[in-house]
Parts: structure tokens; C-alpha cells; sequence
């Protein structure tokens, strides 16, 4: 008997509009960023500063923006800086265990975003209610589904963003865990293995519409979708050159 023919439950969303064009170009600043030469011997420092710099937005669209070199030092004494920090260190460890155990990936998310910030008791622990929960696993069955190869890992990474600051299943810094989760979709997917874009520069360079295309998408229509996903690779593109710029520094030493 032959098997079922199984269907990725995203792939519709690239027919949106908009939606195709933008992942594309996304897609070929990312390759434009992943052929720089710096990258044959130093792509570490490259994802390291990377990182650094995500750290940086992400705590900014929480409302603690710091200077970059005070965040690179050290010497910011501020527990939604350092955990958007752990969360960034953590990516590699989390991408392991991202397609078989989402859900538990993303409490290791909040566990490093929030801890220092929330009582224990709320570290990893979603608080929402059985709504949330549906939807969480509902995200989680999405992220495990069979992968068609037409559709762009942007548009996972996207869904995943877009989701959890849409359900907001933990106490606090909901938007630190759905950024570190988009990061570690693009990582898994392929989009960008090495974490060398800095997406989250992005979001913060167009925050007004980052908060708009995310009630678009909360909306559940296909164009409020389908503005979320263009304002996810237009942002993605950010990063591309952000990155770009981290690979000529280094490049100067």
C-alpha cells in the first residue's frame, strides 16, 4: 500500500501576496552575507558579534536599549539584557533539540530569557490558558510536519515569531522567547546555520511597523498574514547587511 502523501501545512502562505518575492530576496542577501570571504577562517567571530548584536535589539523591543559596546563589555547590570544574552549563547544548544521537542525547546527559551526577571516558579511554565496551550501545540505540530521544498524556512521562522508573541504563554518577555525561536527556525531550516544575520536589527530599524504587522497578523487574515511574513524577510534582509558590515569588521581587525 503506498504511503499517504503528506502536505506542509505552511506551503499555502507562499501564494500570498508579497510573500514570495520578499523570502527571495531574503533569501539572496542571505547567500550574498554566507559567500563573504572572511567566513572560510573566522565565521565564528562573525556569529559571535552576530549574537551580540540580536542580544542588543531584542532587549531594545522590550524597552531596554543600551548602547552596543556597554551590552559587549559587560557591564550592563540588567536582567532582560542578560537574558536576551543567555538566550543567544544558548541558540546551538536549543537547535538541537528544536525539530524533535519544540515545545521544550522553547521553555529552555524562557528559562534563559527570564531568569533573574520572574519568580522560579514562572521560568519555562506557560501561564496562559487552554486556548494557549491549543495553540502551542498546534505551533509545535507545525514546526515537526514534513518540510515541503518549495517553501522557504523564513516562512517557519516567521509562523514561529508570529505565534508566540501572539500567544504570550509565559509570564514575561514573550517577544525575547519568540525572537530567540525565529532564530533557531532560520538556524534549523537552513535559512542561516551559522546565526551570521542579525534579524532582530531589523525589527528594531522598523519597530512601528514590526508592531503593526503583528496585529495584522493576530487578525488571522491573509493579508494580515501575509504583511507579518513580508515584515519578517524585509527585516531578515536588515540583517543580511548588518551582517555584511560585521564580516568587513572583522575583516579589518
Amino acid at each position: 500500500m503506498p504511503s499517504p502523501v503528506t502536505t506542509d501545512p505552511l506551503l499555502p502562505l507562499v501564494d500570498l501576496p508579497g510573500v514570495s518575492e520578499a523570502c527571495a530576496k531574503a533569501r539572496a542577501d542571505v547567500d550574498r552575507l554566507l559567500n563573504h570571504r572572511v567566513l572560510r577562517k573566522q565565521s565564528a567571530d562573525v556569529s559571535g558579534e552576530s549574537l551580540i548584536r540580536g542580544a542588543r535589539a531584542s532587549a531594545e523591543l522590550e524597552d531596554h536599549g543600551y548602547q552596543l559596546e556597554a551590552v559587549r563589555s559587560g557591564s550592563i547590570d540588567d536582567p532582560v539584557v542578560t537574558g536576551c544574552l543567555r538566550v543567544a549563547g544558548e541558540l546551538g544548544r536549543i537547535t538541537d533539540i528544536w525539530e524533535k521537542a519544540p515545545l521544550q525547546a522553547i521553555a529552555a527559551l524562557h528559562l534563559q530569557a527570564a531568569h533573574g526577571s520572574l519568580h522560579r516558579d514562572d521560568l519555562a511554565r506557560p501561564v496562559a490558558g487552554p486556548e494557549a496551550a491549543h495553540r502551542l501545540q498546534q505551533l509545535a505540530d507545525t514546526v515537526r510536519a514534513p518540510r515541503s521544498r518549495q517553501l522557504p524556512g523564513l516562512i517557519v521562522a516567521a509562523v514561529v515569531h508570529g505565534e508566540l508573541l501572539s500567544v504570550k504563554p509565559f509570564a514575561a518577555l514573550n517577544g525575547v522567547v519568540a525572537r530567540g525561536a525565529a532564530r533557531v527556525a532560520l538556524i534549523s531550516t537552513g535559512v542561516d546555520p551559522k546565526a551570521l544575520a542579525v534579524p532582530e536589527v531589523g525589527h528594531v530599524a522598523e519597530k512601528r511597523e514590526y508592531q503593526h504587522a503583528l496585529a495584522a497578523y493576530r487578525t488571522g487574515t491573509p493579508d494580515g498574514v501575509a504583511r507579518w511574513i513580508v515584515h519578517c524577510a524585509q527585516a531578515l534582509s536588515h540583517g543580511a547587511v548588518e551582517g555584511l558590515a560585521i564580516c568587513e569588521a572583522v575583516l579589518r581587525g
